[in-house]
């Protein structure tokens, strides 16, 4: 068990230590506290004197005066601690969240290839928000309790140390009945933020996806799939409630018999007259200083446990390895050619994506990939945009490695027009300059020219909010014609050196196609370009076709070249452009 609290315990402090701590606030409200529980310890004393001198007759005003002040005090204090501890607490989960975000913007594309996105929102938001109770509810009133504990266990010790010690039976009974239930607690709590994680994932991906869902008549799929997480979720909040059960009866149980035993003993001392009625009021009221705080610390040591699990899976996100970012050379690649020199790649040790694939290409001419669906395309992409890594080889453009530059560098010199044109919620505007350093700077006049450019001007003018037309989520406001070109926009905006291309036509009817292949052959204009195939009448002008197949270049060449040299090719030409 030891062992257990080491390795759990460790890196959660570590984490909260980590995130900068503002010490003058906690030093504030620590010091609050700490003068609340002192002024606090007086009630009980001031108490012992009025009901040991109680009568009407001789009413001390001075003394009740003096309590009815220390209660304003004691409340005045308690709430301004309370609230400095509190701030600590928000501060700390607040720079907690902002390193997860910023992890999780700068985690290599292939973490969210394994994770399910749904999956890390929650640990961004429910895992953290775990964490936040802890310090931001649980905690100040744990080392409120942690001193008014000390204070008044002092002072009952000077009062009265044989009732005090008989007081501390309670103390065994609550720890054996605490510390096997917290361990369960741990392993419960896990268990529940796995599943709510992965419930989350679900639901975020049904929603997401919900044409798809309702096209498919798959709602009673759905709906299993959802009834199944559901009863996880109740089966593992079950057995927490079944853990809070035995704890709440247990600890009012151990509480009850040690005021009876209290009361009973102090009875018999006030009856002998070796304790005044006044001294036995004193000592209960003593031991409810003590007695509330336990009782609180049941739900702190409950909730530490829950922040232990929360905060394993914190650390496993904040120790993934990031992308190299701004680290690395800033150089202009104008004008420079590309070579790719046996490259291999893998998602998976024993499944080669991948496999050796050398080629060059020169400035300014347009390059196509070509090949059956599955055989490496998207994945030569990938990793010229370096969302992967090579596992061996190099790319290099002109006599620089790429993986010498630095991300932001060569990323802002790309620009990729895909076959789903991604977009973001807001308006065209917002995605028109999404990404851009300089997006404060650019006018409208600008883009109104980018528009032009790309075709989309018309469409974007019978707006009745023009560029402040909010699309939707992925852009669903808009058709597929009007994203593509939108999307082409963005890449005149940008100016990139190097175009990449996801067959940008491929799901567009006859009419889109035609103005937005009109648009791309603008853009392509003087840039080095890079095209995945899916159609050859896209491609038959390409400077050179690279045709891959299982992950290996099988042809290079022109379209005359590859149809009278590679049977594949000129099979896949016969049934497309015949």
């Amino acid at each position: 068990m030891e062992k257990q609290q080491q390795t759990t315990l460790k890196p959660f402090f570590s984490l909260i230590l980590s995130t900068k701590i503002p010490k003058v606030a906690l030093a504030i409200g620590l010091i609050g506290s700490l003068i609340t529980t002192l002024v606090g310890l007086s009630i009980p004393l001031l108490t012992r004197e009025m009901v040991d001198g109680f009568s009407m007759e001789s009413l001390n005003t001075l003394l009740i005066a003096v309590i009815i002040v220390v209660f304003i005090l004691q409340a005045v204090l308690d709430g301004f601690s309370m609230y400095a501890l509190t701030y600590v607490g928000q501060k700390i989960v607040a720079r907690l969240r902002e390193r997860m975000w910023l992890k999780l913007l700068r985690l290599p594309v292939n973490y969210f290839d394994k994770n399910k996105s749904g999956e890390t929102a929650s640990r961004v938001v429910n895992d953290t928000g775990i964490v936040k109770d802890l310090i931001s509810q649980h905690f100040p009133q744990f080392i409120g309790g942690i001193i008014s504990i000390i204070g008044a266990v002092i002072i009952l010790f000077i009062m009265d140390w044989k009732m005090t010690l008989l007081m501390f039976i309670a103390v065994p009974i609550t720890v054996i009945v605490m510390v096997p239930l917290g361990a369960r607690m741990s392993k419960i709590s896990r268990g529940l933020q796995d599943e709510t994680a992965s419930f989350i994932g679900n639901v975020q991906q049904t929603v997401s996806e919900v044409r798809l869902m309702k096209a498919s008549n798959a709602e009673a799929t759905e709906e299993k799939k959802g009834a199944e997480g559901i009863s996880k979720l109740l089966f593992y909040g079950l057995r927490e409630g079944r853990i809070f059960a035995l704890i709440a009866p247990l600890m009012y149980l151990v509480v009850m018999v040690v005021i009876v035993i209290i009361i009973g003993y102090g009875g018999i001392r006030v009856a002998d007259g070796s304790m005044t009625t006044g001294s036995l009021v004193a000592f209960l009221l003593y031991l409810f200083q003590i007695i509330f705080p336990i009782t609180s610390f049941t739900m702190f040591f409950t909730q530490l446990q829950k922040a232990k699990g929360a905060t394993e899976r914190i650390i496993e996100i904040l120790e993934v390895e990031e992308e190299a970012g701004q680290e690395g050379m800033d150089i202009d690649i104008s004008n420079k050619a590309i070579h790719v020199k046996n490259v291999s790649f893998s998602y998976h040790a024993d499944e080669p994506i991948i496999q050796n694939v050398t080629f060059d290409v020169q400035p300014g001419t347009m390059v196509a990939f070509a090949g059956p669906s599955g055989g490496g395309k998207t994945t030569m992409f990938g990793l010229l945009e370096r969302f992967y890594e090579p596992t061996s080889g190099d790319i290099i453009i002109g006599d620089t490695s790429i993986k010498t530059l630095s991300m932001h560098s060569w990323r802002k010199q790309i620009g990729y027009v895909s076959q789903d044109s991604p977009m973001m919620v807001g308006t065209i505007r917002e995605n028109l300059c999404y990404g851009l350093e300089d997006r404060d700077d650019i006018d409208d006049e600008r883009l109104w020219e980018v528009a032009k450019m790309a075709y989309a001007d018309q469409f974007i003018q019978e707006f009745p909010n023009g560029l402040d037309t909010e699309v939707g989520e992925r852009g669903v406001k808009l058709s597929g014609g009007q994203r593509q070109r939108i999307a082409i926009a963005r890449a005149f905006l940008r100016d990139p050196k190097i175009l990449m291309m996801d067959e940008a036509t491929a799901s567009l009817d006859s009419q889109s196609e035609g103005i937005v292949q009109q648009a791309l052959t603008r853009l392509m204009e003087g840039r080095t370009t890079f095209v995945i195939a899916h159609r050859l009448s896209t491609i038959v002008n390409a400077d050179k076709i690279i045709f891959i197949d299982k992950g290996q270049i099988t042809g290079v060449g022109t379209h005359q070249e590859l149809v009278q040299s590679h049977e594949l090719y000129r099979e896949f030409a016969e049934q497309q452009l015949t």
